[in-house]
């Protein structure tokens, strides 16, 4: 198992006489200044599925490994066809199967019967369908026409043998799986999975399943960012709900900080008097509060505490999961060791109408409607979580003022873009 060098101590620091940072600074900050902390591990390839490839995997042996036969039909020699307006050959004994390979090698004039996947025997190099030809008495007949090679796939036609077939950051899916085991590989070096921990914080939070007081509200920030990060193949680390104390919130940091490669909290990112999150990480020295021109959002406090990495969101939940898709995501991938991702996007035709100030990068609660359209939630409200379940993606509008009407173009991220 191998191990990275620790994270650097200035990748949240930005510029200085920054007041009001663009999403796209905010983003390009995060982008240069993260590097992997995770190490590597070796497992076997059936234990693979989800992981982040730390090498590349190189071919063991070529796909296919030896010349086959794409359909069922007659195999022959290309030369055996001649000029003449058909041609006829004699059928030799035997055939060539998927696992049975033919004995010996076709004589020259000759044909032989071969069936999808079987090895190319010796002898012949163009396979005509079963379809094309005529049977007579031990004969194939056939019209010519046929390029060399018709009908068949040569050894490594796919992927050689010693070549790379998946490159180092990519996160193994099934499709891969399958590639990997035709190539003969049995195990991968991989990353060891990223470990988040998840804080909440505040004493009008509760768990689910407990009793609230009139006061007070479920948590919904944990069992959703914990969701996330679970999708994302991430190790989640439940670090529980922090009460509105510095000791608290210090212990239940020390104790993140002790488990986990990075940390998530929600709420106290801000500078109110419980505030705690950014209060503490202040008084560490390690506090950069980004006042981010985000909606919803804005304040996001970043650290990197004792080498880990926090990411202070946002308490409202819908704040909280704009911007943990937005800039946790792809920060937590790059700290995973499979690189920046951006989200998928693409430009439909609004249904909506909207009057947009200049100023702030917004993010609406979207979906497609049946001809393609995006249209909005109800309400822009952060807390109005219903909105996240209705919506299937964002509208993603840019910092500019702008006036919408219907059949506007507007950027549309999917949700299935965010691994979602």
């Amino acid at each position: 198992m191998s191990q990275p060098p620790p994270l650097r101590n200035d990748c949240f620091a930005l510029p200085p006489g920054v007041d009001w940072t663009p999403v796209e600074t905010a983003l390009t900050q995060l982008r240069e200044g993260l590097t992997p902390v995770t190490g590597t591990e070796t497992v076997p390839l059936n234990h693979a599925l989800g992981r982040v490839l730390a090498a590349p995997v190189i071919a063991a042996r070529a796909n296919p490994p030896y010349a086959n036969a794409a359909v069922d039909g007659y195999g022959f020699s290309f030369e055996a066809m001649g000029r003449g307006p058909s041609v006829t050959l004699p059928i030799v004994q035997g055939r060539a199967a998927a696992g049975e390979p033919f004995s010996g090698q076709v004589p020259a004039g000759h044909a032989v019967r071969i069936l999808t996947g079987a090895m190319i025997p010796d002898g012949i190099d163009t396979i005509v369908l079963q379809e094309d030809v005529t049977l007579a008495e031990g004969t194939i007949t056939f019209r010519p026409g046929l390029k060399r090679g018709a009908n068949t796939r040569r050894a490594g036609e796919d992927v050689d043998a010693g070549t790379q077939a998946l490159a180092a950051g990519r996160r193994i899916q099934p499709q891969d799986l399958a590639l990997a085991a035709a190539l003969g590989v049995a195990q991968v070096s991989v990353r060891q999975r990223l470990k988040v921990g998840v804080l909440s914080t505040g004493d009008e939070l509760v768990a689910v399943g407990a009793t609230p007081r009139p006061h007070q509200m479920f948590d919904a920030n944990r069992p959703m960012l914990s969701a996330l990060l679970t999708g994302w193949g991430f190790e989640v680390i439940d670090l529980g709900q922090a009460a509105d104390t510095t000791e608290d919130v210090e212990a239940r940091l020390a104790q993140g900080r002790a488990r986990a490669d990075a940390i998530l909290t929600t709420g106290g990112a801000s500078a109110g008097d419980e505030d705690h999150i950014s209060a503490t990480l202040n008084r560490a020295g390690v506090l950069n509060t980004w006042r981010i021109a985000v909606k919803p959002g804005r304040p996001l406090a970043l650290a990197n505490w004792d080498g880990v990495p926090i990411f202070g969101l946002p308490g409202n939940p819908v704040a909280a999961f704009v911007c943990a898709l937005i800039f946790a995501r792809p920060a937590l991938s790059v700290l995973q060791g499979s690189g920046w991702s951006d989200p998928q996007a693409i430009t439909v035709p609004a249904a909506f109408t909207k009057s947009k100030k200049p100023g702030r990068h917004e993010y609406l609660r979207a979906r497609l409607t049946t001809d393609g359209s995006a249209e909005v939630f109800k309400s822009e409200g952060s807390g109005r979580i219903s909105g996240l379940s209705w919506a299937q993606g964002l509208v993603e509008l840019p910092d500019a003022a702008q006036d919408i009407t219907p059949g506007t173009p507007v950027r549309y991220l999917p949700f299935t873009g965010f691994g979602v």
